[in-house]
Parts: structure tokens; sequence; C-alpha cells
């Protein structure tokens, strides 16, 4: 078990972080079967920052990774499933802020379970 408490949970062979994640996964499925949504990407990745070189130092880039894509009509949609606001890391709270500057026209939907 997770310090977060989730556990691992496996539906049609795909390995979830969470039981949340995997129950949004098949609530997903049920939009796109009825034409709500299309497109639909697991795990879809976002560079936030390149990498670069500074004054001599090599520093990695930053990506973000959502657990769910698609898109609702013409608009792009991503989502990240969440625990609650204990899960919503310092760290996770600012990419989804450099996410949000970066992708203005990409729709960023946090999902509290």
């Amino acid at each position: 078990m997770s310090k977060y408490g989730n556990r691992k949970t496996q539906v049609f062979g795909i390995t979830f972080d969470s039981k949340a994640e995997a129950l949004r996964y098949l609530a997903l499925l049920d939009m796109r079967n009825n034409g709500e949504i299309s497109h639909l990407r697991l795990q879809p990745e976002f560079e936030l920052l390149p990498a670069f070189t500074s004054c001599g130092q090599r520093y990695r880039g930053i990506k973000y990774r959502a657990d769910f894509g698609y898109f609702e009509g013409d608009k792009q949609v991503v989502e990240d499933v969440k625990g609650g606001k204990a899960t919503q890391t310092p760290v996770f709270l600012l990419k989804a802020k450099l996410f949000r500057y970066q992708y203005r026209d990409v729709e960023l939907r946090v999902i509290e379970a």
C-alpha cells in the first residue's frame, strides 16, 4: 500500500495506481462508447520545460503526465485523479500551474475521489 492508502487496481489488463483511477477509466470508456468524448488516451505526457544548459550545468526537462486525455468535441481535456487535498502535493500543484500556463487551450481537470 502506498503512503496515501491507494492500491494498484487492474482493469482489462491495465494497472492503475488506485481504485479511483480505475473507476474513472471505466466511466471514461462509457463516455467514449456513448459518443460524449473521443480520442481517449492513458497517461498523456506534456513538456513543461525543455532540457537546457546554464553556466555549463545541464538540467533535465520537466514533464507533466496526466492520468487521462481526451476530446469533448473540439476541446482537449486532460484529467488527473486525486484522492483528496492530501494527494495534491506541492509538486503537483506547481506542475498543474505550469501546465495551465503552457497549454492554455487544454483544460486540466482534477478529479477528486
